[in-house]
């Protein structure tokens, strides 16, 4: 290896320490924290591109809150819940109970629209999800191709998870309603319902955690429903202190609206239409990864640290580098469009121009059998003209170089079908990441 020039003071001055190849190396992203900080500043644009698509997805449940929301305003400013101040009518003479109750039945409402509504959300969380794990993982994305591809491989996953998660949520609110209905009227179920309406929180609490992690599951590893689930368990339990921690930290801007005044609510909103379910996403997606580096990865034999900087690899050793945009999954779908399309007819080979002033024999409006048979040697003439302009030219540089890289694309093309169909073979059955030990 040749010693490296040196160079004077006021060149090192000049070029700066960008240039050196230590410094290079020590901008890279050696661990989860710096990676998230480097997609969050390097990648905003796919980020808010992101969002904007999971934005539109969500839409039907956000309708629904807001829908909600007003519904309860309106019904607390106009229902008869001031006895004896005259200003309804008809007279109730009996209203104990009766704005429990009609909270419970509003709540039976939305919260069953939840349940349908969160079926088209899980399109945009399977979709972005996805594109976040590529961009963690620092393969080459694009997102609208990414996306559709996300929907089609990780939507069943992410819809068991969203089902779950608002059929416990509306089962646990007609509890807490309930609760309530039954102790302002008095009734000997009070004190029951009051633990059931706590033990619903904690089971949506657990449900969020047990939910985020079978979203991140099945976009990492194929797995069946009921292992899905064991598997999510599995790891909210045993990463339970850290769990807590990213969730909170992944939901923390929905403070703004629960505990903010109409500034902090302004900021949170803008905040959620630029990055804020993108930002959630990042942070779990992040945080998910280190959990299967450290917990899963090493028993499955996968390798860790994708996305990531080995700073303690030897330096003569190469690092694996990651997936550029040629490689990836949709430029790869790209290429195989390409190929079962077949070779262009109009690239492939040569084609003779057609103002070279060769012309054929034009019949007159009354035709003999001589002036037929010179129209027919003009087109045998023209034919001939043809093939042997192309097979002048058959060897010019741009259709050789076509047909060489078509031809390279179908072998490409061949080797990723057999080597998929050897992996078939030999994984007859989805791994079972957590059942060893």
């Amino acid at each position: 290896m040749a010693d490296r020039e040196r160079k004077g003071l006021v060149a090192r001055w000049l070029e700066g320490k960008e240039r050196s190849e230590d410094y290079a190396r020590s901008t890279l992203p050696t661990n989860r924290f710096s990676l998230f900080w480097d997609i969050l500043k390097g990648r905003f644009g796919r980020l808010m591109l992101v969002n904007l698509l999971v934005l539109v997805t969500c839409l039907p449940m956000l309708a629904i809150f807001v829908w909600r929301y007003l519904v309860i305003n309106v019904s607390w400013a106009t229902g008869p819940y001031g006895a004896g101040l005259l200003v309804n009518y008809p007279v109730i003479p009996n209203i104990v109970g009766l704005a429990e109750l009609t909270q419970m039945q509003n709540d039976f409402v939305f919260f069953s629209l939840l349940i349908p509504a969160s079926a088209i959300a899980a399109l945009g969380i399977a979709g972005g999800m996805y594109i976040i794990r590529n961009l963690i993982w620092t393969e080459g994305v694009f997102v609208a191709n990414d996306f559709l591809r996300g929907i089609k491989r990780n939507y069943w996953n992410v819809l068991e998870a969203m089902l779950i998660f608002t059929v416990l949520l509306f089962l646990a609110q007609t509890s807490s309603n309930l609760s309530d209905y039954y102790v302002a009227t008095g009734s000997e179920f009070a004190g029951w319902m009051i633990a059931s309406k706590i033990v619903g929180i904690i089971i949506v609490i657990l449900a969020v955690l047990i939910c985020f992690w079978m979203v991140s599951l099945g976009i990492n590893y194929k797995q069946g429903p009921w292992s899905l689930v064991r598997n999510a368990v599995v790891m909210t339990i045993g990463t339970f202190p850290q769990t807590i921690f990213f969730a909170a930290v992944a939901v923390l801007p929905i403070l703004l609206f629960l505990f903010g005044n109409t500034l902090l609510m302004s900021i949170g909103i803008i905040f959620y239409l630029l990055i804020g379910f993108s930002y959630a996403m990042l942070v779990w997606m992040d945080y998910s990864q280190w959990a299967f580096d450290r917990f899963i990865n090493p028993n499955l034999g996968v390798a860790t640290g994708r996305g990531l900087y080995n700073k303690d690899a030897p330096k003569t050793k190469p690092q694996p580098a990651p997936v550029s945009a040629a490689d990836s999954a949709a430029m790869r779908e790209y290429r195989r469009m390409i190929v079962a399309q077949g070779k262009s007819k109009l690239v492939s080979r040569p084609i003779k121009p057609i103002d070279d002033g060769v012309e054929i024999y034009q019949l007159p409006e009354a035709f003999s059998r001589e002036d037929l048979r010179r129209l027919k040697e003009s087109k045998e003439a023209m034919d001939e003209d043809v093939k042997k302009f192309e097979e002048e030219h058959k060897n010019d540089e741009q259709y050789v170089e076509y047909n060489r890289q078509f031809e390279e694309r179908e072998r490409m093309i061949r080797e990723e079908e057999s080597g998929g169909k050897k992996k078939k073979k030999k994984a007859a059955r989805p791994p079972k990441m957590l059942n060893k030990k």
